[in-house]
C-alpha cells in the first residue's frame, strides 16, 4: 500500500505541478539493471528492475527488486553512492553489508522486498556510515542528496561478475509513466470499491 501511495504522491507533485517545498513525501526511484550498465559492461543476458522509496519522514528505504537470467548466482545486492558524476562510474556501497539482508543468494532468479530502518547503523555500510560525519543521520542525508542528483545505483553481484553482474541507476520514474501508473491504480481501486459494493 506505501508503494502506491509514494507513487501517487510522486505523480501528483511531477505530473500536476503541485508544489513539492516543504513537503516530506515518500520519493519513488526506479532501474532497469542489466549487464551494459554496468562498469566496465558486460554482456550478461541478466535483466531487472528495482524499486526504491525514500522516505525522510520515516526514515525509511523500501527496497522491491526482480531478476532473472544472471549467468553467475548471486553473491550480493546493494545500492552504491555516490559517484562523482550523474549517471556514470563506480562508487562504494552506501547500504548494508556484506548484502541486503534476507537477499536471494546462490540463485540466477528470484524477487526481494524489505523496507530498511535508515535511524539503525545495521542498515548501512559502516564505513560509509564514517564518511558521512559518523551518524546513521548523516549516512541518509548523503543517500538523500545521491539519488536526487542520480549518483546512486542498485548492483546484483555474482560468481560471473563479482564486481556487479546487472546493475542501474536510480531516478524517478517519467512523467508518461507515472500517469499510466496513477491511471492504473485509479483502475484498480474503482474496480475494487464496485466489488466492496456487492
Amino acid at each position: 500500500m506505501k508503494f502506491f501511495l509514494s507513487a501517487f504522491l510522486t505523480l501528483a507533485v511531477t505530473v500536476l505541478g503541485l508544489p513539492s517545498q516543504g513537503l516530506t513525501l515518500p520519493i519513488t526511484y526506479t532501474a532497469n539493471l542489466d549487464g551494459p550498465s554496468e562498469s566496465p559492461p558486460n554482456a550478461s543476458p541478466g535483466t531487472g528492475f528495482t524499486t526504491v522509496i525514500f522516505d525522510s519522514a520515516a526514515h525509511t528505504l523500501e527496497i522491491h527488486a526482480t531478476f532473472s537470467d544472471l549467468i553467475g548466482p548471486t553473491t550480493a545486492a546493494h545500492i552504491h553512492a555516490a559517484t562523482d558524476s550523474p549517471f556514470t562510474g563506480t562508487a562504494g556501497v552506501a547500504t548494508q553489508t556484506p548484502t541486503f539482508a534476507g537477499f536471494p543468494l546462490g540463485v540466477t532468479s528470484g524477487t526481494y522486498e524489505h523496507t530498511f530502518d535508515l535511524t539503525l547503523a545495521s542498515s548501512w555500510n559502516p564505513a560509509f556510515i564514517a564518511a558521512q560525519g559518523g551518524t546513521p543521520a548523516g549516512a541518509e542525508a548523503s543517500l538523500d542528496a545521491a539519488l536526487a542528483a542520480g549518483k546512486a545505483y542498485f548492483n546484483i553481484h555474482s560468481t560471473f561478475r563479482p564486481g556487479g553482474e546487472i546493475r542501474g541507476f536510480l531516478v524517478v520514474p517519467a512523467p508518461a509513466t507515472l500517469l499510466l501508473f496513477g491511471t492504473g491504480l485509479a483502475g484498480l481501486a474503482g474496480t475494487r470499491l464496485r466489488r466492496k459494493k456487492q
